[in-house]
């Protein structure tokens, strides 16, 4: 029986410290000296690191690691999560006998109630050179000597080369690997090191099904590759570090959400029912954290764009809905740790597996077609000068057929990339027009009919720049329409 998620108070999950890791890996050569590299020399390190998963390695099937690494008899715990082509790495205080709350409570998506147990214990000697130029310190370039044990003995060993930027810049590591390579080091095994230790293959990602796959593949892989956003950025949104974690969770899930819509034809009509009801459900809890996220971002930029008196005056709103934001947060987090969360995590990764299939003869493409149709008698139906709440109902329109040809895009080819990249467009155009209106509506219920003379002057400056959006996407999306239009011919037409 899968054991409550940890009892932490709302908010509390706090590491000690973060690093955006950004490196790259290569494989140093018998023999292979380190080229002179501008710097300093490193002290040598020796590091004793015990890897955590569970029985079944489910965190690194998600590309996730967990150790407790000791150096010189003090030790910590270290979590490192996939971030677009880098990892985060996190460091917790805590003991080796038991993995922290706080780690548990942001891979709860992940353990589902199991107990990470350890599955690899490594000992690393490093040795390496600090490299500098014009007064900064751009990489750590180090060679790891690795030993892995299985109880006292030493079964295995591998060497790495690793360069990883401390405060130099894409280009900076790009010519340090340059250097390096030219001094014999080639690629390498880009696994993490319990990977290698462990000799897993790299974690899984999304599968793509041959163009002429049966329908049931091409929805399978499109469901699959949602769920694993989802848990993907479960984490991140949890960390509540970087809004985009929380964005992309969000998309996932409404995503998911929409293409169910588009696909009920072809599959279960009760379980798509169901599924999306508790989609729905947990969109609901994401949405109005994201929605603050995009409306107070927004809003400072106007503030700043004020400048002097008003910019302080307005920022005062603000406050009010960076409130507001910590408020829906806590109930956000308190979704997260609902073992009804749970439970829809763990529906999904056993259903997306294999959706339950009703008997059709429908393909993606007639599906895709279906949506476009239903968006172009929306878009259609506007008159000259359409009233807001329309434009915010087209809006909703193209997003479901963006999300229809996605599902089609394998199976239908470049048409489908196009049309697809041309919907973006259109949903851009309204969503700006959606952002501003939503900005001049919370702005004027902010202001109320008391607000001192200076907070109303600023507010209404920054209502005067909502509407200049909106004439700007309103001017802009008939054009965005008939270019998206003339994609959908011959490919949804």
């Amino acid at each position: 029986m899968p054991s409550d998620p940890p009892n932490l108070p709302i908010g509390t999950i706090a590491p000690v410290k973060a690093t955006l890791e950004r490196e790259r890996k290569l494989t140093a050569p018998p023999g292979f000296v380190l080229p002179h590299l501008p710097g300093e020399r490193l002290p040598a390190r020796e590091l004793s690191s015990t890897y955590h998963d569970t029985p079944g390695l489910r965190l690194a099937a998600a590309g996730i690691t967990l150790r407790h690494r000791v150096e010189r008899g003090s030790g910590a715990w270290q979590l490192k999560l996939p971030h677009g082509r880098d990892r985060l790495e996190l460091e917790f205080e805590g003991g080796a006998r038991a993995v922290p709350a706080e780690v548990t409570a942001l891979l709860t998506a992940h353990l589902r109630g199991a107990r990470p147990v350890p599955v690899a214990r490594l000992r690393t000697h490093r040795a390496g050179v600090l490299v500098r130029a014009g007064g900064r310190a751009l990489a750590e370039v180090v060679v790891d000597s690795v030993a892995v044990f299985e109880g006292r003995r030493i079964a295995r060993r591998f060497e790495e080369l690793e360069v990883e930027l401390v405060d130099g810049t894409v280009s900076d590591l790009r010519g340090i690997v340059r250097q390096l390579r030219r001094a014999g080091a080639v690629e390498a095994d880009m696994r993490p090191k319990l990977f290698q230790a462990l000799d897993l293959p790299p974690p899984e990602g999304d599968a793509r099904p041959a163009r002429d796959a049966p329908v049931s593949e091409h929805l399978g892989a499109a469901l699959r590759a949602q769920y694993r956003a989802i848990v993907r950025h479960d984490p991140g949104t949890r960390l509540g570090q970087d809004s985009e974690e929380l964005h992309q969770m969000r998309v996932a899930t409404r995503r998911m959400r929409a293409m169910l819509r588009a696909a009920r034809l072809l599959l279960d009509s009760e379980w798509v029912r169901a599924l999306r009801g508790e989609l729905g459900w947990l969109g609901g809890a994401l949405g109005p954290v994201r929605d603050l996220d995009v409306l107070i971002e927004h809003l400072r930029a106007d503030a700043g764009a004020l400048g002097g008196e008003d910019e302080g005056a307005f920022l005062t709103l603000i406050l009010k809905l960076e409130a507001e934001r910590a408020a829906d947060r806590d109930a956000l987090l308190a979704v997260l740790a609902d073992p009804r969360y749970i439970a829809l995590v763990e529906r999904l990764d056993a259903d997306t597996r294999a959706p339950p299939a009703a008997r059709s003869n429908r393909t993606l493409r007639d599906l895709a077609a279906r949506e476009f149709r239903r968006l172009r008698k929306a878009m259609r139906a506007l008159g000259a000068d359409p009233p807001d709440d329309e434009l915010h109902a087209a809006r909703i329109a193209v997003k479901r057929a963006r999300y229809a040809a996605e599902l089609a895009e394998r199976s239908t080819g470049r048409g489908a990339t196009a049309f697809i990249r041309e919907a973006k467009v259109l949903q851009d155009v309204l969503g700006d027009h959606q952002d501003a209106a939503v900005a001049e509506a919370r702005i004027r219920a902010l202001v109320g009919a008391r607000a001192p003379a200076v907070q109303a002057i600023a507010a209404g400056r920054v209502i005067e720049r909502q509407h200049e959006r909106r004439r700007a996407a309103r001017a802009a999306y008939p054009k965005a329409w008939r270019d998206l239009e003339r994609r959908a011919n011959g490919v949804f037409v």
